[in-house]
């Protein structure tokens, strides 16, 4: 039933999707631009948004608050353990980008992290020349060779998206990210679903403490919340297909992706 829903979800967002394969970075540019996406779903979305803020209010600020409150080294090693995670991602997105110099530098983060970092509490990679890079994605790789956003979607739970990015996001239920493979799609015996699903809520606690005050500036300064949320998020989607070190103005993590897609 899972994987029927799944390809009915990808079927349907492929026919919103602007395929026109190019390796200009101009058009790249252009068809990411935040003024040239189409909110095609408005009502739909808007009211989302208000579950989700409604979510928001009830489950993840009170987690975020109490999270904020732990020691910072708990913090980190928290934070660094997901985005060692995330690499199971990154790396076949950067093999297929072409960028192999950097898929063998994450691979090579990734066991050292997992190995001597124990499970990536701890970046000793970086002491052996391996600085961390940008976070790849399914979303990225597609937007990378050519198709283009499609409309913007507020996702239950899951937040801003795009439909092309709701593509990119369901290849990591289809076999293309490692960790679900282990944890839910398959019985290794090692890891439940239990793993999966908790590291990524913890991912959505951790996203939503970074964020927590430039969250509450943005809410409290906006004439329309969901239009700046809107904005903001195009903006920071742009600058990550670009590869892009701009730092997007109210955001103080960059990493509106953490929940649905690493």
């Amino acid at each position: 039933m899972i994987r029927k829903f799944a390809f009915i979800l990808i079927t349907t967002c492929a026919l919103t999707l602007n395929v026109q394969a190019s390796s200009d970075g101009d058009l790249i540019l252009k068809k990411n631009d935040p003024a040239e996406i189409n909110d095609c779903f408005e009502k739909v979305n808007r009211a989302t948004f208000a579950f989700n803020q409604a979510l928001d209010g009830i489950i993840f600020k009170p987690l975020a608050s109490a999270y904020r409150t732990f020691p910072s080294p708990i913090k980190n090693g928290v934070s660094n353990s997901l985005n060692n995670l995330s690499n199971l991602v990154t790396v076949p997105n950067n093999i297929l980008q072409g960028d192999f110099t950097k898929a063998g530098i994450n691979t090579g983060r990734f066991l050292i992290n997992t190995t001597v970092g124990v499970l990536g509490l701890v970046d000793v990679a970086q002491y052996f020349g391996l600085n961390e890079t940008e976070k790849e994605d399914y979303g990225q790789s597609l937007a990378k060779h050519g198709v283009g956003p499609g409309c913007y979607i507020v996702l239950p739970v899951l937040g801003p998206s795009t439909t092309r990015d709701v593509v990119g996001s369901s290849i990591n239920f289809l076999g293309g990210d490692a960790w679900y493979n282990v944890t839910v799609r398959n019985d290794t015996h090692h890891f439940s679903d239990f793993d999966y699903y908790s590291s990524k809520g913890t991912a959505g606690v951790d996203f939503r403490a970074k964020n927590f005050d430039s969250i509450k500036n943005l809410q409290e300064n906006s004439l329309d919340f969901y239009a700046s949320v809107k904005s903001l998020y195009l903006q920071d989607r742009q600058q990550k297909i670009l590869n892009s070190k701009k730092i997007i103005n109210t955001q103080n993590d960059g990493d509106w992706e953490e929940i649905d897609s690493q």
